[in-house]
């Protein structure tokens, strides 16, 4: 797992240490020291803690203009033994949220599983961005599976054509105006 690193390509567009906006603004790096786990398991030190044990993440982008935030996420999410949702949406959802953003991607394909336990963290994250939205976009298949036995996917959008986006060969908001276009579709039915 150490040798799996945020998405760097969009750092000439973005860099979440340098955004005073940002929970992570001001943090500093290290390419050689790797301070963070998973378990057993090192992490590559680029990636973002938020207070789990076992969920890490990169802001890849955020445009305030348009209200929205590119989330990458690494790890196991498990709401079961740690209450993930809620470390994330108290200590850096919230955040986002403070500043104006109300529509939310979240890139899932190094989550390896997903532990749930109920949805009421997801409920408030959703309820508190009435004129916005959170999408998952990319979880493997089993990941999707376990979000959906648990009817998170009431509150974020994921599975089908959001399983499969070329998210990497695009300008962040190509991304955007690309998932929202597929929202709009999706209401226009």
């Amino acid at each position: 797992m150490h040798t799996i690193e945020p998405y760097y390509n969009w750092r000439g567009l973005y860099v979440a240490a340098e955004d005073n906006r940002s929970p992570f603004y001001g943090v500093e790096y290290s390419e050689f020291f790797f301070d963070k786990k998973i378990y057993d398991h090192l992490v590559h030190p680029q990636w973002d803690e938020f207070g789990s044990n076992t969920l890490y993440l990169k802001v890849l982008f955020a445009c305030y203009e348009r209200n929205f935030a590119i989330i990458e996420l690494l790890g196991e999410w498990n709401d079961l033994l740690y209450n993930d949702i809620m470390t994330l949406k108290r200590d850096f959802i919230d955040l986002l949220i403070d500043q104006g953003i109300d529509k939310f991607i979240l890139i899932g394909e190094n989550v390896l599983n997903f532990h749930g336990s109920d949805d009421s963290y997801y409920q408030e994250w959703f309820e508190d961005i009435p004129d916005g939205w959170i999408i998952g976009i990319n979880f493997s298949d089993h990941v999707t599976r376990e979000f959906q036995e648990f009817l998170i996917d009431y509150y974020i959008l994921l599975g089908g054509n959001f399983n499969r986006v070329s998210w990497r060969t695009v300008h962040p908001n190509k991304l955007f105006d690309l998932l929202e276009g597929q929202i709009q579709k999706r209401l226009s039915y």
